[in-house]
């Protein structure tokens, strides 16, 4: 059987929520800990208020939704999230979950150890950068598609790969983690080398990223 990333990396956010408790600081802005709990919570629970993270006329519901669940003890929602998706949701089933679950428990994952000084990048194991980096093939494209300027990924023993063409590129090289959180927004808490103009690798790490 595959191994489940996102059950891994499930496992891991919440033992790290646990110790951190409901009240520290994450990359989501604004956000506590016990925040993003809840977003992940009704994520999965509720699809009605899940659909505002996507839609925007639907933002309002789901971000009522997301407070009141955020006002349950923070140890229940830290456990209900540990248990996985209910047998009703769609991102139940293994291989859903995989490909629904993988990257957002990765990133919220990192939101949550790279918001204290010190932190330092993990060494992930190969199954797990394998399996970000064929993720990133497959949606670089979308995730860079604000970009200002091209984008080329660059990661060790990788074919290096193009998500964004434009007249100027910059090509983004380090771990395949690094470059993960680079286009989910958080260029600021990355470790990555560049390769382009100054400006345009000053305008890339100011850039609109993600979803």
């Amino acid at each position: 059987m595959p191994v489940n990333h996102a059950q891994l990396e499930r496992s891991a956010l919440c033992d790290l929520l646990a110790e951190r408790g409901p009240l520290a600081e994450t990359l989501c802005e604004g956000w506590t800990t016990c925040d993003l709990a809840a977003h992940l919570l009704i994520r999965e629970r509720r699809p009605d208020a899940a659909l505002g993270i996507l839609a925007a006329p639907l933002a309002a519901h789901g971000e009522s939704v997301r407070q009141r669940a955020a006002q349950q003890p923070f140890e229940k929602i830290v456990e209900l999230i540990r248990s996985g998706p209910p047998w009703y949701s769609v991102m139940h089933p293994g291989p859903i979950d995989r490909a629904a679950n993988t990257l957002e428990y990765f990133v919220h994952h990192e939101d949550v150890r790279r918001a204290i000084d010190g932190w330092e990048p993990r060494v992930l194991s190969p199954g797990l950068d394998a399996e970000l980096w064929k993720i990133l093939c497959r949606m670089g494209k979308v995730l860079a598609r604000k970009a200002p300027v091209g984008v080329i990924l660059q990661a060790p023993n990788r074919v290096p790969v193009t998500v964004k063409s434009a007249a100027s590129m910059v090509t983004l090289n380090g771990e395949v983690g690094e470059l993960v959180m680079f286009l989910e927004g958080r260029q600021a808490h990355t470790r990555l080398e560049f390769d382009g103009q100054d400006s345009d690798i000053e305008q890339l790490k100011s850039a609109s990223f993600g979803i």
